[in-house]
């Protein structure tokens, strides 16, 4: 099984903040925001890895930590066969925790599973906006397209009032 790590999500006050952090310091570049009922947020990438910055909207959606938690939320595995890698995770001691595979099958998703110590491990085999599953391997091998690449989410609970 070819597993590989391409998605990390951190949980900030300011998603926008902190992406001009990112883009400045280390040339990452932005790809998309997000605005779901869960989380709003900026999607950036180095050409392999997605990262998610996310504001999470109530202490519900962001887990047992709360919405105010800021750090390393959780992270991806792009994995060739999902129902294998479920298996795999459950196996080793992984516990399901979120997430299907929709039945229309080009539509992006997350499997979210819990590692042995409670870490958040989201699989798919559709990959992130922003990322490729194999470096060096044509474009093919390219995460999907943001489902709303002009996308530009509500910024309006920020903490530090940002619009």
């Amino acid at each position: 099984m070819s597993t590989k790590l391409r998605h990390i999500a951190i949980s900030v006050p300011d998603p926008w903040k902190t992406a001009e952090f990112y883009v400045n310091a280390f040339g990452f570049r932005k790809v998309g925001e997000t605005d779901s009922s869960l989380a709003r947020g900026v999607y950036l990438s180095d050409g392999v890895m997605s990262i998610a910055l996310l504001n999470y909207k109530t202490d519900e959606a962001a887990g047992e930590r709360g919405r105010d938690f800021v750090g390393l939320h959780h992270i991806g595995m792009w994995v060739d066969e999902i129902g294998a890698a479920r298996a795999s995770a459950e196996a080793a001691g992984g516990t399901y925790y979120m997430g299907e595979v929709p039945v229309k099958g080009n539509i992006f998703y997350e499997v979210k599973y819990r590692d042995p110590n409670g870490v958040i491990v989201d699989l798919t085999d559709h990959g992130w906006g922003g990322a490729v599953k194999d470096v060096g391997a044509d474009a093919s091998s390219a995460g999907p397209a943001l489902r709303n690449p002009d996308l530009v989410a509500d910024r309006a609970g920020i903490v530090g009032g940002a619009t």
